[in-house]
């Protein structure tokens, strides 16, 4: 009985962080990680549970959801021949070493220190997204031999410390040079099972003796996974059809401002402020 009074009031709010996060991937084509992660924090917090290793469980619970969403995303673009195989499988290597490097990081270092990084990444994000331009061009084509691989580390490792799939960073790194912007979130969609597939795996194996909520497998919270996963399958169709309705540009400028007052709350909660 205390366990259900327990998990409940976490299901209540996974259900409405999962449908807030389906709804914006669908209209403004982010990933939902990058509202996850700040959500579970505030979600876990305000029910109670100590702040310790608790940035490690919501990174690690937005990552086994990108899991499920990157594949369904993938299988959707393949269909209309927009994933390009060929850079997943150059890229696949460098990015899946960079994500168990972050994990390794992740799980050696405080919480705070993990916030810290959402905190400034998170602001590099929203700033992107709300200035960045299409003509905004780093080479005519990707890097290949150390570039790749250096690349390729970061961009793996950077997203695992922040819980987001490849989007965020792989979609302006590939359009800066000069892949289309539909095949460039479509390709994307691969680096976040990429990232997604080995941190969760590692993850999973990470955590156990540690004070967590309940239902805790690891470091990946069962029921936000499970919640989150259904509620973001059932809105994100919900997404798609208002940005044929809307105009996204002024959109995803407001959820840029957006991105950036979470990514400044959490590094004003790191600070302890």
């Amino acid at each position: 009985m205390n366990d259900a009074i327990t998990v409940l009031p976490l299901l209540l709010l996974m259900l409405a962080i999962g449908g807030f996060a389906g709804v914006v991937a669908g209209l403004l084509g982010v990933g939902g990680g990058i509202v996850l992660v700040p959500a579970f924090y505030y979600a876990f917090t305000s029910l109670g549970y100590p702040p310790e290793n608790l940035m490690q469980i919501c990174v690690a619970t937005s990552l086994a959801t990108i899991v499920v969403t990157s594949l369904r995303s993938v299988q959707k673009h393949h269909q209309r021949g927009a994933v390009d195989w060929s850079i997943l499988r150059n890229w696949a290597i460098p990015i899946g070493l960079g994500a168990l490097i972050g994990v390794v990081t992740a799980t050696g270092v405080k919480s705070t220190a993990l916030m810290y990084v959402f905190g400034i990444l998170g602001s590099l994000v929203g700033l992107y997204m709300a200035f960045g331009r299409a003509d905004w061009r780093l080479g005519a084509s990707l890097p290949g031999g150390i570039g790749r691989v250096v690349t390729g580390l970061v961009l793996g490792c950077l997203s695992v410390l922040m819980g987001i799939g490849g989007g965020s960073f792989g979609v302006p790194m590939m359009t800066l040079y000069g892949q289309s912007i539909h095949r460039a979130v479509a390709t994307a969609a691969g680096f976040g099972l990429i990232i997604a597939v080995p941190s969760v795996m590692g993850f999973l194996l990470s955590g156990w003796g540690l004070e967590k909520p309940p239902l805790t497998f690891g470091l990946v919270n069962l029921p936000a996974f499970a919640v989150v996963v259904a509620m973001t399958m059932i809105t994100a169709p919900l997404g798609v059809r208002l940005s044929h309705a809307m105009n996204p540009k002024p959109l995803k400028r407001v959820f840029a401002g957006f991105i950036m007052l979470m990514a400044l709350n959490m590094l004003r909660k790191a600070a302890g402020l």
